[in-house]
């Protein structure tokens, strides 16, 4: 639990002091990704927020060591409430009512899997076999890609509405999800004993080269949406893909079963769902800055 809390305090501020880099950079593109890097790495503040992003990483392996998928995804949800509180404070963007409402379902949501949780029963996988993890993977990586590919081709046209960021997050949220699957397969391997050994079988498993992918792509795909749309927009729907793809598809691919307490089985599930329906549920479109009123004859007349 802990190390969970701190994972969401690490990623929330990673991806705020990334944002606010960004918005004082020229406009990146994923068509021009060394650039892009250039651009971001010359960022004292954006370099701040990877190292962050970097901490949570690590802190991640930690919960999936410790933690179930499904309850794991449910506590990261969480993270989401102090996001949306710095998005407000550090980078102006202001919250609805609407949204202000959806944190507190999502606290609510994060009580129920908290209270689901027992110790001493709740099984935590270590393994999934190869070919399963692969064939969930690179369906889920290609389907990122085109989506994203899409988004761009519709923002291009400029007689479309522009873009609300959803698709980014959807695409960038099923790269993301690859990534915390490769990460629950590699904390199965951070075991104290045979340090050579352990890392030897890493190797000659898929988990570090997906994780080599979804890093390389997750980084300039990510970059170019979180500079064109709202931090407390774009990261949400990118976090609610990533905990569904995750909680669902890793707990099949990993074996970890339900609790089976009725109630504890009725809080986990009801938990994850209001979460996730509470997010997509989440306003979608930014409010049009309202037209300033054009000076009339008389205005203009000293």
């Amino acid at each position: 639990m802990a190390a969970a809390l701190v994972a969401n305090v690490l990623y929330s501020t990673g991806f705020v002091l990334e944002k606010r880099a960004l918005a004082a950079l020229p406009t990146v593109t994923v068509r021009r990704p060394v650039r892009l890097l250039g651009l971001v790495l010359r960022s004292p503040l954006w370099i701040g927020g990877s190292l962050s992003l970097a901490a949570g990483f690590g802190a991640q392996l930690a919960v999936y060591r410790t933690l179930p998928i499904a309850a794991a995804q449910g506590i990261f949800v969480s993270g989401l409430v102090l996001l949306v509180l710095l998005s407000a404070r550090l980078l102006g963007e202001e919250t609805t009512g609407r949204e202000r409402y959806a944190l507190g379902a999502i606290l609510a949501a994060l009580l129920m899997v908290v209270l689901s949780l027992r110790e001493d029963s709740d099984k935590v996988s270590q393994e999934a076999p190869y070919p399963l993890i692969l064939l969930v993977c690179v369906p889920s990586l290609a389907a990122g890609v085109w989506l994203y590919n899409s988004a761009e081709r519709r923002a291009r046209h400029r007689h479309r509405a522009p873009t609300t960021g959803v698709e980014y997050g959807v695409a960038v949220g099923l790269l993301y999800g690859v990534s915390s699957l490769a990460i629950k397969g590699v904390s199965s391997y951070l075991t104290g004993d045979g340090l050579g050994g352990a890392l030897l079988d890493l190797l000659r498993s898929p988990y570090p080269y997906l994780l080599l992918f979804t890093g390389a792509f997750g980084l300039v795909l990510s970059q170019a949406a979180l500079q064109r749309c709202r931090a407390s927009l774009i990261v949400p729907v990118c976090t609610t893909v990533t905990c569904l793809f995750t909680a669902v598809l890793g707990t099949l691919s990993f074996g970890e079963a339900l609790p089976q307490d009725p109630l504890r089985l009725a809080l986990r599930l009801a938990g994850t769902a209001l979460a996730i329906a509470v997010l997509l549920g989440m306003p979608k479109h930014d409010k049009a800055p309202s037209p300033q009123p054009s000076l009339g004859a008389k205005e203009l007349t000293p």
